[in-house]
């Protein structure tokens, strides 16, 4: 029974994903696309608004699971915003918590109809460096000091995968190249037990038990860049350091 229900309320939890966007959302994005004075910020805002009803649905599904989020981490503007990933959940988390992003995205996610022009608009950027929309990151990147400025964060998860045991994987260092390209302040988060709602590598999610998903805020990099400016090693260094810790207490 237990399994039966899990089945049921993912079914419906991933209908709003499909159904949901189609038949509710999708009108809205069209609607950007044509009358939104900037399209990249319409498209964000409705991504931030998709992403909140998907939690609020998870609320009402899943009543054992609460979302705590750490008010430092809700407050973030115009910062590199650098997080563990433990769950597919965790970047739906930051969206719908910032109404201002972007991040990177699986390339192969850009060529899907639909769903590649609603990330494409939003200005995310592609994973891949060989690939047909590879320009777009070339294109972000040289506008995201400007971005970063006007109050958007940018977040990204080094590990690139979700992480299996909990523990921290390797770093990707381009995330550190980009905070020094844009010499933008680095906040780092730290989530937790999403991947006890959605197990990386299941189709279910587990409905059943009590959890509480948390968002906390580590740690804050704010490097001298005019004056003493770091490598990318070093920050990355800097941020490791600041996660290990943390996963440590």
């Amino acid at each position: 029974m237990r399994r039966l229900i899990d089945f049921v309320i993912t079914l419906i939890l991933w209908g709003y994903f499909t159904l949901g966007f189609l038949v509710f959302y999708m009108l809205f994005y069209m609607l950007a696309w044509l009358f939104a004075q900037d399209r990249e910020i319409a498209f964000q805002r409705l991504n931030h608004i998709f992403y909140k009803g998907f939690f609020c649905l998870v609320k009402v599904l899943v009543p054992g699971c609460s979302l705590q989020v750490d008010n430092k981490a809700a407050e973030i503007k115009s910062a590199i915003i650098i997080c563990n990933h433990v769950s597919f959940l965790d970047p739906l988390i930051l969206i719908s918590l910032y109404a201002r992003h972007k991040t990177i995205v699986k390339s192969v996610f850009f060529h899907i109809p639909i769903f590649g022009w609603v990330l494409r608009t939003a200005g995310y950027l592609p994973a891949a460096v060989n690939d047909k929309f590879s320009h777009l990151f070339i294109e972000h990147i040289e506008k995201m000091e400007g971005y970063l400025a006007g109050g958007g964060n940018f977040f990204i998860f080094p590990e690139g995968t979700r992480s299996r045991d909990g523990t921290l994987g390797v770093f990707s260092r381009g995330a550190f190249k980009i905070a020094g390209f844009t010499q933008a302040p680095i906040k780092i988060l730290r989530i937790t037990n999403s991947d006890k709602l959605f197990t990386p590598g299941k189709f279910l999610f587990n409905t059943g038990i009590r959890n509480k998903i948390t968002l906390e805020f580590v740690a804050a990099v704010d490097p001298d860049y005019q004056h003493d400016p770091p490598s990318a090693a070093e920050l990355e260094t800097l941020v490791r350091q600041a996660m290990t810790v943390k996963e440590v207490k």
